[in-house]
């Protein structure tokens, strides 16, 4: 399908920060129908919004030739998102959620390593934004009418051949996805996403990180678990389709 530049239709992903989710952008965005992979920081609230996300995409990149989507990521809630204001813009939403005690070391870690002290380097403040966040995607699921597919964020790296397929069928692209994806002229950057080394290696890297010596306090642990055990059940009740581990 050829969709004139200024009539995309768009994909967003709705999750959380260390949710594997420039993973996710860089498989979406090396597809041939697919432009975009990093977080734009921007809110859609009207169909404005969606001039905004092309000409902010359009500093950094160019559409490719007979593409469909145009890709962005929300995962904070300072980002707002009401598909049914966007106009007659086609949309697919993808919804994802990660185990908790990982997810929070590992926005510990990346964060203690900034220059400068930062919020999310305490545990208890990176648990109180994962339950706050994974709170707010359960909110938007229950009250907007929109389809999305959920899925849990861990498939990428654990069974990445099984969550793909899904989101080819989900997004009725012309080919499969691919575990392979290209690296980016913003790959890397701050505030576009993992800047580690392993976003650019240009394929997944199925071993798991080892952040054991972040220490999350127990009842911080214990509110985050609770938030995801039952926000992922009401999320994935309400989803269109889904892939799960």
């Amino acid at each position: 399908m050829i969709t004139s530049p200024d009539h995309y239709a768009r994909i967003f992903l709705l999750s959380h920060m260390r949710a594997y989710t420039s993973l996710a952008g860089h498989i979406l965005g090396s597809h041939p129908q697919i432009n975009g992979y990093y977080e734009m920081h921007l809110s859609y609230e009207n169909a404005a919004a969606l001039d905004r996300q092309l000409e902010a995409f359009r500093q950094d990149e160019v559409p490719k030739p007979g593409s469909r989507y145009l890709f962005d990521k929300l995962l904070h809630n300072d980002y707002v998102m009401k598909p049914d204001q966007l106009g007659a813009a086609d949309i697919k939403l993808l919804v994802a959620l990660a185990e908790p005690e990982h997810t929070i070391r590992s926005i510990v870690h990346l964060f203690a390593q900034k220059p400068d002290p930062d919020l999310y380097a305490s545990p208890e403040q990176a648990a109180k934004y994962y339950v706050e966040r994974v709170q707010a995607l359960d909110d938007f699921c229950q009250t907007s009418d929109w389809p999305y597919f959920y899925f849990d964020a861990e498939l990428l790296q654990r069974a990445p051949e099984k969550l793909l397929l899904g989101l080819t069928g989900w997004l009725a692209l012309d080919s499969p996805l691919s575990e392979r994806y290209e690296v980016f002229s913003q790959t890397g950057k701050p505030r576009r996403g993992d800047t580690s080394a392993r976003v650019r290696s240009g394929s997944i890297d199925r071993t798991q990180t080892d952040y054991s010596h972040v220490v999350i306090p127990q009842e911080a642990l214990s509110l985050a678990q609770a938030a995801y055990r039952e926000c992922r059940a009401r999320i994935i009740a309400r989803a269109a389709d889904s892939a799960t581990l």
